[in-house]
């Protein structure tokens, strides 16, 4: 019986499928968007979602941990830079899966995997409508109290616009 057993082997052996998963993982954080089947795109998201979490506090020790899942210098540079750099304010679910249809050979149904802050299709529109700023109820807005320098400027002002005027 399999109680508890919730891994999806992937018809793999347990070295072949980690190293086909940090692979997936580290073409999707460079490349920001891949195409591939949705069992392994499910896999994915629960191996790649834990090291972005883990990647938001920038330490030698996180570092070394996203690097042994990774095994690739060029992902773990991209992930602590521009993509920690979007993903920063967001508490969770980093990845979006678009199902596309299904594989012309076996059947397969096949989808697009992305980082959800790099699709400009979605993120336009959080541009281009900010929130409404929340206010709480108050009392009226403080006055400024003009400065006598400003008025007696002000004075002088009005004094030479009437000159020029009667000339």
């Amino acid at each position: 019986m399999r109680h508890g057993r919730t891994v999806n082997h992937l018809g793999r052996t347990d070295s072949h499928r980690k190293a086909m998963l940090s692979n997936m993982a580290g073409s999707l954080i460079l490349h920001k968007r891949i195409t591939t089947t949705v069992a392994k795109a499910k896999e994915l998201r629960k191996y790649v979602e834990p090291l972005i979490t883990k990647a938001k506090s920038d330490t030698t020790h996180s570092r070394r941990v996203v690097f042994s899942y990774l095994k690739q210098k060029e992902p773990v540079q991209a992930l602590f830079g521009e993509v920690i750099g979007k993903i920063a304010e967001r508490p969770g679910g980093y990845t979006r899966i678009l199902k596309t249809g299904t594989r012309l050979g076996d059947n397969a149904e096949m989808c697009i995997m992305e980082l959800v802050d790099f699709n400009e299709i979605y993120t336009m529109n959080k541009k281009a409508a900010p929130k409404a700023k929340k206010r709480r109820g108050g009392g009226a807005k403080k006055k400024t109290v003009a400065s006598p320098k400003a008025e007696e400027h002000t004075e002088e002002t009005t004094e030479e616009t009437k000159a020029e005027d009667n000339e």
